[in-house]
């Protein structure tokens, strides 16, 4: 049985309105953000709201805060995920403005790998669905991914459509709505394979995550691979703290 959807919040709304601004040029690279009052009127809001949707650009590391001076744009890649907070990449890049595409390589049913099948606590003999796909951001791939799910939650001779979008969706209509993540980063170089994937040279620096993500209960759904291009999306924590200490 499908998920009810639940509304965005409106401090999420303004962030991504604000988002869709920078990466359109509206307010480029160095420049100072309209004040407070003139966003606030803009989009019809209160200050709380605003700070709050300024607060996570800050976090994500679209503008900076210069005391007695304002709020300005960064430089940098246009796009950058921040990991403290998992979503679906698909949703994430149409609500900065950016056309979506994707290309589905490869989905099939297989025996699956023995770490991916442990990760997700399934038998030595289950099966798996493997989707491997790449998602193009503005015509330049920008995420190479391998996701695999058990075999029975989705259907590939009826799902083919769904898996052009969110993954996420799809699990979530299905019942089994993504509560939670764990992630693993390290650093990779392009092999010929990814090189010729990703259309980068061989031996470009990319962002490679394991990703395993659970439902409410616990249970691990789906075992990600992903490798990122760094000059288009940009993997980003922000780490709060630690605030005063003792010496």
């Amino acid at each position: 049985m499908a998920q009810p959807r639940t509304r965005p919040l409106l401090t999420d709304v303004i962030r991504s309105e604000l988002r869709r601004a920078i990466i359109s040029g509206e307010f480029p690279p160095g420049s100072k953000l309209p004040n407070e009052e003139s966003l606030c009127e803009k989009y019809a809001v209160s200050r709380i709201t605003l700070r709050e949707a300024v607060r996570g650009l800050i976090e994500e590391g679209y503008v900076l805060r210069r005391q007695g001076a304002g709020t300005f744009v960064t430089s940098g890649p246009a796009l950058r995920n921040s990991l403290d907070i998992n979503f679906s990449y698909t949703e994430y890049l149409e609500s900065a403005g950016v056309k979506v595409s994707k290309k589905i390589l490869a989905a099939e049913v297989v025996s699956g790998d023995p770490q991916v099948l442990s990760d997700l606590q399934l038998g030595a003999h289950e099966k798996l669905v493997v989707v491997r796909r790449v998602r193009v951001a503005d015509k330049r791939p920008a995420i190479y991914s391998v996701d695999s799910v058990p075999a029975g939650i989705v259907d590939l001779k009826k799902d083919m459509k769904a898996l052009k979008g969110s993954m996420y969706g799809l699990l979530a209509a299905r019942g089994q709505a993504v509560d939670h993540a764990r992630t693993v980063i390290t650093p990779v170089v392009a092999s010929d394979e990814l090189s010729a994937i990703l259309e980068v040279p061989k031996g470009t620096p990319l962002q490679h995550l394991t990703q395993i993500d659970y439902v409410s209960s616990g249970r691990p759904i789906m075992h990600s691979l992903e490798w990122h291009v760094p000059s288009v999306i940009e993997l980003r924590v922000f780490r709060r703290g630690p605030g005063p200490v003792s010496e």
